[in-house]
């Protein structure tokens, strides 16, 4: 194999790692926008940085907006459905012991199960504790809606993530195709 054939192997496989970080962009544990970073910065180290500024640029500056989104749209979306910061912490806590907590007792799809319902779970708990004083009947339904709202606002904010790093893809194969093939 020769040298081109090689680079064009290692870009198309670049590529591949890009368009993986837009699906993980959507797609809970699965690293999104910075595996475009890292796909631009590999091609840059191997044909030189002067041919990747743009979209080495583009692709951290989707990451920078992605983790802003990411820590602001649950919390917006919180607001929004009037969720307690107990809701939050909840839904903070239940994603994290969803993740955690599944990973041993479903190895496979555990963990992802546990990053969809674990935040979900959380904040109606932290609602319900929050709210302790309020009737039962009422106290679900207040909880519950501050739960949706922060899956909505997450939701609402993967699908942003998503399109920011497609943008930084697409960004990265048109400023680099013809130096690749």
């Amino acid at each position: 194999m020769d040298g081109q054939t090689g680079q064009t192997i290692l870009y198309l496989g670049l590529i591949a790692m890009a368009l993986v970080g837009v699906l993980g962009s959507f797609i809970p544990a699965i690293p999104g926008p910075s595996l475009v970073v890292l796909a631009v910065v590999i091609w840059g180290a191997v044909k030189g940085w002067a041919l990747v500024t743009t979209a080495l640029w583009v692709s951290i500056a989707v990451l920078v907006l992605s983790l802003l989104i990411d820590n602001l749209a649950g919390i917006i979306g919180a607001q929004k459905a009037g969720a307690s910061q107990w809701g939050q912490i909840g839904s903070i806590v239940g994603l994290l012991l969803g993740f955690f907590g599944l990973l041993p007792a479903l190895p496979i799809g555990g963990p992802l199960a546990g990053i969809l319902l674990g935040p979900v779970l959380g904040a109606v708990v932290g609602e319900m504790l929050y709210r302790r004083t309020v009737p039962l009947v009422p106290r679900f339904k207040v909880s519950l809606k501050a739960a949706l709202g922060i899956l909505l606002g997450s939701i609402i904010g993967n699908v942003i993530q998503g399109l920011l790093a497609l943008m930084a893809a697409i960004v990265f194969v048109g400023t680099t195709w013809n130096q690749a093939m």
